[in-house]
């Protein structure tokens, strides 16, 4: 018997059994390890649904827990900004009222100083520092005295200024200062005449209306402010009567009754310039005097000459083109004459053709309403 081959059978027998058990070992003890570690293979739609349902619930809930932060913030900006304007706007009107009770105060004590030093007695206890400076001001100034308004309470001043529709107070303003505001408030308005063509100039009575013979001169301001009042009294006039015509009248309806009611409106509106230079005073004498011309002669019933002097200022006294103006390359004598004459300033601009064209349609309804004495001065 072989003892070598037995121990090495015997050897190997032993090392394979070891072996087998540690790898039988081993493999028993990973396998829990790697099936609780992996995940799931597959999973439910119940599963999927609700955890996409729960991420979509979360980031909502991040979102407006945002939303909320961010209005909350805004809201208290918005109060920290008012109560700021609060603020500023009450030390505004705090110095404001310590500026002015400082400059009524000043005001009074240069009062008391001017009477003194004048050797005027004392002004009464009661006057507050701003009365103070209106009498200075009503002892300096012819325009601000008493005049019957007199003194005012405050309390009383105030109210009469809000009933005329005037701020009770502006800023930094004296007592002296809010009774000449309702001075002025109470005197009302310019005079405004009514009539078809609103004007600032004051109407004039029919008899007031005649005009002179010769336009004053332009250092004569006076004369030629009450002559724009008569001519805008005389026009005002003739288109009322106009009006009232038409009025009276009742064939509103007819072509004819039309196209009279359009041109007596055009006329008016046309006519709104010219009064407007009435206004100003701006009026060019070439234009003026032929006016005052026409205006006198319709005034006197003499609606012929009238209107003669209606075309010497729309025409004028230039060379009108008849027939041929140039026969070959050369000019013909006095040919300048035709396009420079008198007539290129007046009809040039179309306001003033307007207003011309107005008063000769005036002059059409003045010998209908007030006829001439003779019958030689009607216009054909």
């Amino acid at each position: 018997m072989d003892f070598a081959a037995l121990m090495s059978k015997e050897i190997a027998k032993a090392k394979g059994g070891t072996t087998s058990m540690t790898t039988t070992a081993k493999s028993s003890d990973s396998k829990p390890a790697s099936a609780a570690a992996a995940p799931p293979k597959y999973i439910s739609r119940r599963e999927a649904e609700e955890a996409r349902q729960a991420a979509y619930l979360a980031e909502q809930k991040a979102l407006e827990d945002e939303r909320l932060a961010r209005a909350i913030a805004k809201r208290k900006r918005e109060e920290e900004v008012l109560e700021e304007a609060k603020a500023r706007d009450e030390k505004r009107q705090r110095l404001a009222e310590e500026s002015r009770i400082r400059r009524e105060a000043r005001a009074a004590e240069e009062e008391r100083q001017r009477r003194k030093r004048l050797g005027l007695p004392e002004l009464p206890p009661s006057n507050e520092p701003g009365d103070a400076k209106a009498n200075n001001e009503d002892d300096n100034d012819d325009d601000d005295d008493d005049d019957g308004w007199g003194d005012i309470p405050e309390a009383d001043l105030v109210t009469k200024l809000r009933e005329l529709g005037e701020p009770a107070s502006l800023f930094g303003e004296t007592h002296a200062e809010k009774l000449r505001r309702h001075r002025k408030a109470s005197a009302g308005p310019a005079i405004i005449a009514e009539g078809p063509i609103i004007t600032s100039l004051a109407p004039l009575e029919e008899k007031d209306m005649k005009v002179p013979d010769k336009v004053p001169p332009p250092t004569d301001k006076k004369a030629r402010r009450r002559l724009f009042r008569q001519l805008a009294s005389y026009f005002n006039m003739v288109l009322r009567e106009w009006e009232a015509a038409l009025a009276r009248e009742d064939n509103a309806d007819t072509f004819a009754g039309q196209g009279a009611i359009h041109a007596m409106v055009s006329s008016k509106e046309a006519m709104k310039p010219l009064f407007r230079k009435f206004e100003t005073g701006d009026l060019d004498e070439s234009i003026l005097e032929p006016v005052v011309e026409i205006v006198k002669a319709a005034q006197e019933r003499r609606y012929v000459d009238a209107n003669d002097g209606y075309l010497r200022l729309s025409i004028g006294k230039a060379a009108w083109p008849i027939g041929v103006t140039m026969v070959g390359i050369h000019e013909r004598s006095a040919r300048e004459k035709l396009h420079g004459g008198e007539r290129g300033h007046i009809m040039g601009s179309e306001i003033t053709r307007k207003y011309l064209q107005s008063i000769k349609r005036c002059l059409t309804f003045a010998q209908v309403r007030w006829p001439p004495e003779d019958i030689r001065q009607l216009m054909g």
